[in-house]
């Protein structure tokens, strides 16, 4: 017996190792469901969440619901708006009135169930786009640092999980089916918008315009018709996300960070870092269309996932969810992963160890710079392993034909159009490397 193209002892196995992982993410925030989401306790236990702070702060405790009734400009929540519905559905969900700390840690709890089964969900769908050789390594988004330590934090698994559902509809040969589901990822989180740049050049490659052309429409559509309701009703609201994602200054672990003495303004800010990322897009389309084999869609997902991130205003520590698994789908080399899990485990603590200083007023940490400098080495942990990643990712692409699974609707077409192959000098003799690293 199968599920799919698994069989039942990989399911097992999958769902075992994922619920560990799970137990684990929910042992990780114990101490904090026990006493509470405070200042700067929740810090220092490393158990910080956003569930319970905006569940407060933005109405829900009230028994407001996003984006459907009115708030006070402080309240609304800045988030897209399938994110909005999530909430406000977990808020409908706890009994009784009020912010009181039952009804807080219920809030929290529901959320963290929700993101554990889009956790499990994710598993199954990596181990469904990955080749049979490979599917075990599936296992490596089961119980990945990245998501055990992250999870909880926010929302952001819910949009992970759509956009790999896309990716798998793509390599099933169902543009329409992986457009609605990118269009679904982007009203929960934009990030996964950016799949349809690895769309384009692999159907510019072949010459697949209809492909492109539905995928595209349903995307945008599907996009569409989730935001249009809200953008009418209540415009203010849904507005906010996109105001509040070009105004905000520089934040958590962004390289941006070294020049905010400069005084200038985050729209400022948003202009060099979207023109930046613009110019490596166009860079990644021309390896795309250049390099001597076609790309795997996962590596040029990777390439463009990560150089936003890397170029972004901010980088708060459960956006490692969004690379971790394009990462294992485009690289498979689980001692690669597992150093820069390492790195990104690094930056996660001393993430929350400078929160705690900077949170404290005055009653942790005053006197050095101990947590500054090793919050200055996280950041350069996080940012230089990643770039070594998408290097590898790039020198793969250069130098070695790899099996996509996820080819999709182009995959049984050669190559129609393509830019002249790269020089030589830039291609890499194929390396000899054991699949599993």
């Amino acid at each position: 017996m199968a599920v799919g193209r698994l069989s039942t002892r990989a399911v097992t196995v999958l769902l075992a190792a994922t619920v560990v992982g799970a137990l684990l993410s929910v042992l990780a925030v114990q101490w904090c469901r026990v006493n509470g989401w405070t200042n700067p306790e929740q810090h220092l236990a490393l158990c910080y969440s956003d569930f319970p702070l905006l569940f407060v702060e933005r109405g829900l405790a009230g028994g407001a619901f996003p984006f459907i009734d009115h708030v006070p400009p402080e309240a609304v929540l800045e988030y897209p708006v399938l994110i909005g519905v999530v909430a406000g559905v977990a808020a409908v969900l706890i009994p009784g009135q009020g912010p009181t700390p039952e009804r807080i840690l219920a809030f929290h709890d529901v959320n963290h169930l929700a993101v554990i089964l889009c956790w499990i969900g994710l598993v199954l769908i990596t181990a469904l786009s990955l080749s049979p050789e490979r599917r075990r390594h599936a296992l490596l988004v089961a119980l990945a640092p990245g998501i055990i330590l992250t999870v909880s934090i926010n929302w952001d698994m819910w949009a992970v999980f759509l956009g790999a559902a896309a990716l798998l509809a793509w390599g099933r040969h169902r543009p329409v089916a992986a457009g609605v589901l990118i269009g679904l990822g982007a009203a929960m989180k934009l990030y996964p918008l950016l799949f349809l740049g690895a769309i384009i050049v692999l159907c510019l490659r072949t010459a697949q315009w209809r492909t492109l052309t539905v995928t595209a429409l349903g995307a945008g559509v599907t996009w569409l018709a989730v935001n249009l309701p809200f953008m009418l009703t209540q415009p203010e609201q849904w507005a906010m996300f996109y105001r509040f994602s070009s105004e905000r200054e520089p934040g958590f672990s962004s390289m941006w960070l070294a020049l905010a003495p400069t005084g200038w303004s985050g729209e400022k800010f948003s202009l060099i870092s979207n023109g930046l990322f613009l110019l490596c897009c166009i860079g990644i389309a021309w390896l795309g269309l250049a390099a001597p084999q076609r790309p795997t869609i996962a590596q040029l997902c990777l390439l463009i996932v990560g150089c936003f991130v890397l170029l972004g205003k901010v980088y708060s520590p459960q956006f490692v969810i969004w690379l971790i698994p394009l990462v294992v789908l485009a690289l498979p080399r689980p001692r690669v992963f597992l150093i820069w899990q390492g790195a990104e485990v690094f930056h996660w603590l001393s993430v929350w160890l400078i929160s705690a200083k900077i949170t404290s007023e005055g009653s942790f940490g005053e006197g050095h710079y101990f947590f500054e400098t090793l919050y200055a080495l996280g950041i350069v942990a996080h940012m230089g392993t990643l770039i070594w990643v998408l290097t590898l990712v790039i020198r793969d692409i250069l130098s070695q034909p790899a099996a996509d699974p996820l080819s999709g609707p182009v995959g049984k077409y050669d190559d129609a159009f393509r830019l002249p192959g790269l020089p030589r000098t830039l291609q890499r003799a194929p390396k000899r490397e054991v699949a599993d690293g």
